[in-house]
């Protein structure tokens, strides 16, 4: 994959599985990107005597894989063809797809993933690439169950004003404004180890999502805006409101967070909890 550092690809990472297709056609929305789909079939290797992988099983995994990238081609032409024309290439790699998606994540716009793979069938569990991808990918990770259609419900975005959800700010206005999709901004306050009044936390959490929001509205005038400020534990709130969205978004990690955290509780247990389509940003810094 050759990235252009001005104009960098949404790559998706596709195994043939039906989770791995909604992955393509929720990539497929971002028509202003190029998009790179890339499957990924073990190197041949051999072992020893009766332990090598014989060339048939090589070629009939290349020949699935292939099959697979066809298929998620003609699906991300077929969700982009409204939109109108989109920049498609696929790519077949001889390597295990967790690193390899995670070391081109260093130069993707967007890195999107199915909950699971093929051999998993309960959306209870996250599958391992997934699961690592979102813990560990340098760009942002959008993960997509493929039991569910994209429902023509909001765009949710968790605020607290760390640097993630900053970032999961900005992320979210673009997704809604690329989905023609209302933005409904959550943030939630608590009252352990404080000592101001129910009615102070509220106003304060109403102007730090003021301040978190402020020039959005300048910047994305088409996308219509929803205010949440409750008293509420942030994931439960967040699935809560996100249960008939079309995209919940999530910082990796929030205030409480550290440098090098790979994934926040809040973001966990989003991500576990969702049964709708979660994106997980990432600051900049």
């Amino acid at each position: 994959m050759s990235a252009d550092p001005e104009n960098p690809p949404v790559l998706v990472g596709v195994d043939g599985s039906e989770s791995a297709l909604a992955a393509v056609r929720f990539a497929a929305a971002h028509r202003h990107a190029p998009l790179h789909i890339i499957d990924s079939i073990p190197a041949p290797a051999d072992f020893g005597p009766g332990v090598a992988l014989e060339q048939i099983d090589f070629d009939s995994y290349r020949a699935q894989a292939t099959a697979a990238l066809e298929a998620a081609r003609e699906a991300a032409a077929t969700a982009a063809a409204p939109l109108g024309e989109l920049d498609i290439t696929t790519e077949l790699a001889e390597t295990p797809p967790i690193p390899l998606l995670r070391d081109r994540s260093e130069n993707a716009r967007l890195l999107v993933v199915g909950t699971h793979g093929l051999g998993v069938f309960s959306r209870s569990i996250l599958g391992s690439v997934s699961t690592a991808l979102a813990r560990h990918a340098a760009c942002p990770v959008a993960v997509i169950p493929g039991d569910v259609e994209h429902a023509v419900g909001p765009v949710i975005v968790g605020v607290d004003g760390s640097p993630c959800s900053a970032r999961a700010v900005e992320i979210a206005f673009e997704e809604a404004a690329h989905r023609s999709a209302e933005l409904v901004a959550v943030h939630t306050w608590s009252e352990f180890f404080r000592y101001d009044s129910r009615a102070e936390m509220q106003q304060e959490g109403e102007h730090l999502l003021s301040e978190s929001l402020a020039g959005y509205g300048e910047r994305y005038p088409q996308v219509p805006v929803r205010r949440v400020v409750a008293e509420d534990r942030p994931a439960r709130r967040l699935l809560e409101v996100g249960a008939n969205a079309r995209l919940i978004v999530v910082g990796s990690h929030g205030r409480g967070g550290f440098a090098g955290m790979t994934l926040g509780s809040v973001s966990q247990a989003v991500l576990h909890g969702a049964t709708v389509p979660v994106l997980i940003a990432r600051s900049q810094s």
